[in-house]
């Protein structure tokens, strides 16, 4: 089921880069930037990744804490946040659930049977727990709009 702006965000329990379960009622005491990714290493996500850390000073700002979720796995993304200096959390939903539960499975990616990522998806979701903005790209090299991403966080504020 594709999650709307109005909908209670689906909580989940995902492990971050020093394999700690992390849920998202954790992280309800900001606003949330959920930014699902395809994988780590990547061009674009790694361009997008750090984008968003080029922007955390913004986003703390306006009390919005950021979280980078994808399918690889906990070591891969600690070494990512390490190699690209992320001070944001990234959680890995190496089980798939959560993007299960976002609906946003990109089955096939590159032409690869049954090699499943996530899309390239922003979910910004409220301290009440509501999603107030939703994106999703069915193309893995299109990157979010950024600003209209900062414009979204402000509102809550």
């Amino acid at each position: 089921m594709t999650i709307k702006v109005g909908d209670m965000a689906p909580d989940f329990e995902l492990a971050d880069t020093s394999n700690k379960l992390r849920k998202l009622s954790e992280f309800r005491e900001n606003n949330v930037v959920l930014a699902f990714f395809p994988g780590a290493f990547t061009g674009v996500c790694t361009k997008e990744m750090c984008t968003f850390r080029d922007s955390m000073s913004a986003f703390n700002n306006m009390n919005a804490k950021v979280v980078g979720i994808s399918v690889d796995t906990p070591f891969t993304l600690a070494k990512f946040a390490s190699e690209n200096n992320l001070k944001f959390d990234l959680l890995s939903d190496h089980g798939k659930e959560t993007v299960g539960k976002y609906d946003v499975i990109h089955k096939g990616f590159i032409n690869i049977p049954h090699f499943d990522v996530a899309k390239r998806s922003v979910f910004i979701v409220g301290k009440d727990g509501k999603v107030k903005y939703a994106w999703v790209s069915e193309v893995p090299t299109v990157e979010p709009d950024y600003e209209k991403i900062k414009e979204e966080v402000k509102k809550l504020n």
